[in-house]
């Protein structure tokens, strides 16, 4: 008889709890064996509403599988063998003044969630949450595996590993987009393309299009189709540009590669997509209204594909190969690249690469040569993600100086040190505190 199997769902109010308990509850072989879920969240009110929807399609499927729901992390990761992690505070608040302070002091950066300065306050608040989890993690069930949906993703990753003991994995469905557009283009099925992609997250570059039956080459017809089509909508203006001049496809968009780029906002404007000036302001404010998910929780709609569809997230699947023993293809997970996975970056940079996944667990895979210009771009990122956790692990203004200093964007050092003390006063409630000026780091 299979061993009993423990999935904690941390942050389970978020958008990504659905998918976790529709894509669990959802698999018969969990159900026949001893297998607790438990969602944990900080906001009761969201983890009322998951748990209601939880025991609705626990029902629908008629799945054995326990579902607890508590707001007491300790209590659930106490022997958990799987920990999925979704977590943020305050989430748009302190994104607007990622976004917003920085454009003020004249760093024109895009989005201001994983690349550029605003990224490095997104990353130590979210360390703030991750670390002590992680904490946890080493003292109730050293041996489970951490899979993180957490940005800034590659930040986080290096954080965990090079703060805690902890086994961890970052995981983003951005590669979809990437598939999605190739297989458009060509007009071939996605499951007659053999591609391959790796880079950084938000940041990879397609280093392989074959077709899988014959082992074709199909780079060279994938770059005329694309470029020759102006409005081909899988190749946003700076996609389309980069495709042109480096030769390799990227994806998911614009805005999420700009960020880490220092003309990005050349193409995407410094419009905060999120923000009043791209939203109506109505005159007389309307009633909110119920979400799907609070529907679909108290029963007013039935269960259909939106409550029980498959969410294009890898956690659930990479569980179910590990313990089932399904041999599967993860197109991107976030690793160490110490296999040298990405061979022109470093072994202790933060990579975003394929993976086979079985029994034995994650194995990331090989890319292939990216060009040398590209690998620069990767490499500039990946020391920023070591400042960040080293400003981070020493509590240094002077580390995290350096890490705004080293990024595209900046273009001031006054205005960057002044940067980073108007936003540590303005967030203080939510990062530690930074010891130290703006001298030698400490």
């Amino acid at each position: 008889m299979a061993s009993p199997l423990s999935i904690v769902a941390i942050g389970a109010g978020s958008g990504f709890g659905r998918g976790i308990i529709a894509e669990v509850l959802g698999t018969p072989d969990f159900g026949e064996r001893e297998c607790t879920l438990t969602l944990v969240d900080i906001d009761q009110s969201g983890l009322e509403r998951m748990h209601k929807f939880a025991l609705r399609v626990r029902a629908h499927y008629k799945s054995r599988v326990q579902i607890i729901a508590t707001a007491d992390r300790r209590k659930a990761l106490d022997g958990a063998h799987y920990v999925i992690t979704s977590v943020a505070i305050k989430r748009y608040p302190l994104w607007e003044q990622d976004f917003r302070v920085p454009l003020a002091y004249g760093f024109r950066h895009v989005l201001g969630e994983n690349g550029g300065p605003g990224a490095a306050f997104h990353a130590m608040r979210n360390f703030e949450l991750m670390i002590p989890i992680c904490r946890d993690i080493e003292s109730l069930c050293p041996d489970a595996l951490l899979l993180n949906f957490t940005n800034p993703e590659s930040r986080i990753i290096r954080a965990v590993s090079d703060l805690t003991k902890v086994r961890a994995i970052g995981l983003c469905h951005g590669t979809g987009g990437a598939l999605s557009g190739i297989s458009e283009i060509l007009g071939m099925p996605l499951e007659e393309l053999d591609i391959v992609s790796g880079g950084l997250n938000h940041f990879f570059w397609v280093t392989r299009i074959a077709d899988r039956k014959t082992g074709a080459d199909l780079y060279p017809k994938f770059r005329e189709r694309a470029l020759s089509d102006p409005r081909c909508p899988a190749l946003p203006p700076m996609v389309r540009k980069m495709l042109d001049v480096f030769g390799l496809y990227t994806y998911p968009s614009d805005d999420h590669i700009g960020e880490y780029l220092s003309f990005g906002s050349e193409f995407t404007g410094v419009k905060w997509h999120y923000g009043l000036e791209s939203r109506q302001v109505p005159r007389v404010d309307s009633a909110p209204k119920a979400s799907r998910l609070e529907r679909y929780a108290s029963g007013e709609l039935p269960l259909d594909d939106g409550a029980l569809g498959s969410s294009g997230e890898l956690a659930v699947p990479i569980i179910k190969s590990i313990e089932l023993g399904q041999r599967y293809w993860a197109d991107s997970v976030n690793v160490l690249n110490s296999g040298s996975y990405v061979a022109e970056l470093p072994r202790d940079a933060v990579v975003e690469v394929p993976a086979w996944v079985d029994e034995g667990g994650v194995q990331p895979q090989k890319i292939g040569p990216l060009p040398e210009a590209l690998a620069a771009f990767c490499r500039t990122q990946a020391s920023i993600q070591e400042l960040v956790v080293e400003a981070y692990r020493h509590r240094s203004r002077s580390l995290l100086l350096q890490a705004l200093l080293v990024d595209p964007v900046v273009n001031s050092v006054e205005k960057a040190e002044k940067l980073i003390d108007e936003m540590l006063e303005l967030q203080k409630d939510y990062l530690p505190e930074f010891s130290g000026g703006f001298g030698a780091a400490s």
